[in-house]
């Protein structure tokens, strides 16, 4: 898709479908009344006779007779003291799905005229795009009926004559490659598990370096990590036939000796539970436990598309949890590369197990100037935030400020939980330096305690995405996030 600014004056503009948001008291933006007046007073008819409410998310299709525009697409915003990025995704959605139905080859939406709170005009468009990537993406690899070719193929933004045209034409940059980077990170999540496997996303890693000169990726096999000492992670892989990969890939666009910002991923690409075996209901969403290397395949992807002034190092832990007579047992005991030991009481918390060592090998190898870990690890943060809010821990205020400020900004909201020294007991253990589980109570949080035992040393934050990762039911599939978040959290960090 291609995206543009559309900076000639309303006089000058064609398209197939322009696009003319309306919030509910449908008052008509200086772009509307032209097209209004260019197009019979077609739209004014429309607002008099009340036959369009402008609530958000709806739409009216109207065939124009006017050169320029052969179709216009009134898109509802809703209240406009409740306008929001959230409220407009929803729209340009909305939209989207209309106009994706039509034979429209270029669509123009008219965002002049339209302020969203705390955000500059620039930011209209970088949401869109985000929101417009969402609708028209499509996952059908494995049909035979494939999806009806969608004739949209450019689409432009007119957002006034008085903007900064250098500020837009960024955020439409932004808004593309995170779009891209939401892409990649879906089509990861949706894969089957008999296909994403870890050397699958080890290859996928080399494909990436390949086609980006500031990306260079090294796979750590089964036997190094053994060498090494990364016997938590490989406990997990124990019972699996696919061997588990340590996946580094480096992005190096700020100065050779700035230390990285590192972003850790869970790629545990099917989880059955090991030994501790889960229940058969919906045990096929858990090729989704992967969700968190999917989001750092997919940051990296934007990042080497926008090129900051930044280094970054993602990491991803990947591996498959299976039960064979190989498999750990609950009760054994392994050594983690930081040289702790850890009482395994349940195989179905195996994804601290990969992470612990994760963190450990970028600690010890790559000098972090922060770390982030990102990983769909507990049912209980989906209890405790549900499906719109990722859950963050971490033991560094400031950096956990950025993470909350970035989603905030990027409309990826996170909130903060706490990680204090009381719930550290609950993984005591009575044969080992601690037990992977810490029961019940506090299971985000028990969890993020475990991981902050390996990251004492490093400003650490913890992003808890089971929640917001994927979504079940009629329209099951993966979100893409906290790819926003991840990719403003590093932006910022750029300057």
């Amino acid at each position: 898709m291609k995206y543009s600014l559309e900076k000639r004056a309303l006089e000058k503009q064609q398209s197939d479908c322009i696009v003319l948001p309306l919030f509910e008291d449908l008052q008509l933006s200086p772009a509307a009344n032209y097209v209004d007046q260019s197009s019979g007073n077609n739209i004014t008819k429309i607002v008099e006779r009340k036959d369009f409410d402008a609530k958000a998310g709806s739409t009216m299709l109207l065939s124009s007779e006017s050169e320029q525009h052969t179709r216009i697409l009134l898109m509802g915003l809703g209240k406009q003291d409740a306008f929001n990025p959230a409220t407009l995704k929803k729209s340009v959605l909305a939209a989207t799905n209309v106009v994706k139905n039509t034979q429209t080859k270029t669509a123009l939406f008219a965002l002049s005229g339209i302020t969203l709170p705390d955000y500059s005009s620039a930011w209209l468009a970088r949401f869109s795009i985000e929101a417009i990537s969402d609708a028209l993406y499509v996952f059908d690899e494995f049909k035979t009926q494939k999806a009806d070719k969608v004739t949209l193929d450019a689409v432009s933004f007119y957002c006034g004559e008085d903007i900064d045209d250098a500020l837009v034409e960024q955020a439409i940059k932004e808004g593309s490659a995170i779009a891209s980077g939401v892409s990649v990170t879906k089509t990861l999540g949706n894969l089957p598990g008999n296909i994403c496997t870890p050397t699958y996303l080890a290859e996928k890693a080399k494909v990436i370096a390949k086609n980006n000169n500031a990306i260079s990726t090294t796979v750590l096999d089964e036997k190094k990590m053994a060498s090494l000492g990364m016997h938590s992670l490989l406990s997990v892989s124990a019972g699996s036939e696919e061997p588990a990969q340590l996946i580094v890939m480096e992005y190096k666009g700020g100065n050779a000796s700035d230390r990285p910002h590192i972003l850790v991923g869970k790629g545990i690409t099917f989880d059955s539970g090991g030994i501790s075996l889960k229940p058969g209901e919906a045990m096929d969403e858990m090729k989704y436990d992967m969700c968190g290397a999917a989001s750092v395949f997919g940051t990296m992807t934007a990042i080497a598309e926008l090129q900051p002034a930044i280094n970054v190092t993602a990491i991803i832990a990947a591996a498959e949890n299976m039960p064979d007579g190989k498999a750990t047992k609950p009760g054994d005991i392994v050594t983690t590369l930081s040289g702790q030991t850890v009482e395994i009481l349940n195989t179905d918390a195996e994804g601290r197990l990969v992470l612990c060592d994760a963190l450990t090998y970028a600690e010890q190898h790559h000098n972090p100037a922060s770390i982030v870990d990102i990983a769909t690890l507990t049912g209980a943060c989906i209890i405790a935030l549900g499906h719109h809010t990722t859950g963050l821990l971490g033991n560094d205020d400031s950096l956990a400020d950025e993470l909350l400020n970035a989603g905030t900004k990027a409309a990826d909201k996170a909130w903060r939980l706490p990680l204090f020294d009381e719930y550290q007991t609950q993984l005591d253990s009575n044969f080992a330096d601690m037990q992977n589980i810490g029961g019940r109570p506090a299971g985000t949080i028990t969890a993020a305690c475990f991981l902050s035992r390996f990251a004492k040393e490093m400003k650490w934050a913890h992003l808890d995405i089971a929640g917001t990762a994927w979504t079940s039911g009629k329209n099951k599939g993966a979100t893409g996030r906290p790819v926003p978040m991840l990719t403003q959290y590093l932006l910022n960090k750029a300057g």
